[in-house]
């Protein structure tokens, strides 16, 4: 272990004891840390890859942190490289502003803008807005799209800094797919709520625990998510920093997401929808520890069913590659424990991910283009929350192969 990560004892939202182990996927590198191809293999870092439950606030989070910085002041993942990413973003953008009545003087401020995917849509309906990004060369994209971005960490000073820069604070402040990423959880939370002040609007979206669970999508376990969010942990930790959640949607989104609404007001009623999310948790028993008992070994069962598949494939004679660089498909290929012997190569539209090595199984990544010029029999696509989207891409470019997801289970589409 170098000095990059330290291991925890102690619960990052509260100080309870992490006293269960939730998951265990062993060592391995950092998902999103893509590898020159002149890169000395052997020196890339490996960390433990375990997940643990706080004892009292049920917050389910890595025990082994590796520092923030050396993961997220330089990123390779570029929201609009999905289409339906944009198409969810423009959605949400449109609903908000509906629902809080959005116009030229109000101000949306988005924590983790990443390339100013969503933001546009409001800067194309006249509604001043604000980034907020701490990768640097992502931030550069979105500056340069019209997008103004403070290129910082969200915690309470930055927030305070630009409440002071702007004269005001937000009437929506975003936190779209960002909670997980976060080490200092309490910094960052009050951030939020420094952002809103008295008036304004919190919209947090996370992947839901319980869809983790169901869908035994251990692939979204990764070091750059540092927690994993039920519903229950979200309040207590928001509840800690003053802003109490009124409202709630679930998502078909990664698999399985919240999308939470909360202010200051502690008054302020709970939905109907809220209410139904809270007796769904309560009647499956997130506040005791059984509920995360057993969950491993489902994981380990996954990873064994696809090991034989992939044997089979090889027996065969077949041809493999892959499909979409994503942070969760190196956790899958990592866990199981694949190297670049196996697959030819990894396909992405990402130009930051072109040219690089998978971290870990140092599986080249292409452009789909190129990918596809080596004829492979069989495409694994790796981020299975888009697998229609890239299907369809896929047989539009003239592939007649096999295509294949592998989580929970190998489905043939």
């Amino acid at each position: 272990m170098n000095d990059l990560s330290q291991h925890l004892r102690k619960c990052r939202a509260c100080g309870g004891r992490l006293s269960l182990t939730f998951c265990d996927l062993g060592t391995m590198a950092v998902a999103n840390a893509y590898l020159s191809k002149e890169a000395d293999l052997m020196a890339e870092p490996v960390y433990p890859l375990r997940v643990k439950v706080c004892e009292h606030c049920k917050l389910v989070q890595l025990d082994t942190v590796v520092d923030a910085a050396s993961i997220f002041s330089e990123y390779a993942y570029y929201s609009s490289a999905s289409a339906t990413w944009l198409a969810h973003a423009a959605q949400f953008s449109q609903a908000m502003t509906d629902k809080l009545q959005l116009n030229h003087d109000s101000l949306v401020v988005e924590v983790a803008s990443n390339d100013g995917y969503l933001l546009r849509n409001f800067v194309q309906a006249g509604i001043p807005c604000q980034g907020i990004e701490p990768a640097a060369n992502i931030a550069a994209q979105a500056i340069a799209n019209g997008i103004p971005t403070e290129v910082v960490f969200l915690n309470v000073d930055t927030a305070r800094a630009l409440v002071e820069k702007r004269g005001r604070h937000a009437d929506l402040v975003v936190a779209n797919n960002v909670l997980a990423h976060v080490p200092d959880i309490n910094g960052f939370v009050a951030g939020l709520a420094a952002l809103a002040g008295a008036q304004g609007v919190v919209s947090i979206e996370a992947p839901h625990l319980v869809r983790l669970v169901e869908g035994i999508q251990f692939d979204t376990i990764y070091h750059e998510h540092y927690a994993y969010w039920s519903l229950l942990a979200m309040e207590n930790v928001l509840n800690r920093h003053g802003l109490h959640v009124f409202d709630i949607e679930q998502l078909a989104t990664h698999g399985g997401s919240l999308r939470v609404l909360a202010k200051a007001d502690p008054l302020v009623h709970a939905s109907k929808a809220l209410t139904a999310v809270r007796e769904l948790e309560s009647q499956l028993g997130l506040q005791g520890d059984a509920y995360y008992q057993g969950f491993d070994q489902r994981v380990q069962a996954v990873l064994s069913h696809f090991r034989t598949w992939l044997g089979q494939q090889r027996y065969r004679g077949h041809r493999m590659a892959a499909y979409g660089a994503a942070a969760k498909g190196n956790t899958f290929l990592n866990a199981a424990g694949v190297s670049n012997a196996t697959f030819l190569a990894v396909a992405d539209k990402s130009p930051g991910k072109q040219g690089r090595l998978l971290p870990g199984s140092h599986i080249p990544v292409l452009t789909p283009e190129a990918m596809l010029t080596l004829v492979p029999d069989d495409i694994l696509v790796l981020p299975w929350n888009i697998a229609d989207e890239i299907v369809n891409e896929l047989r539009q470019s003239g592939f007649k192969g096999r295509i294949w997801t592998a989580t929970p289970d190998m489905r043939l589409h």
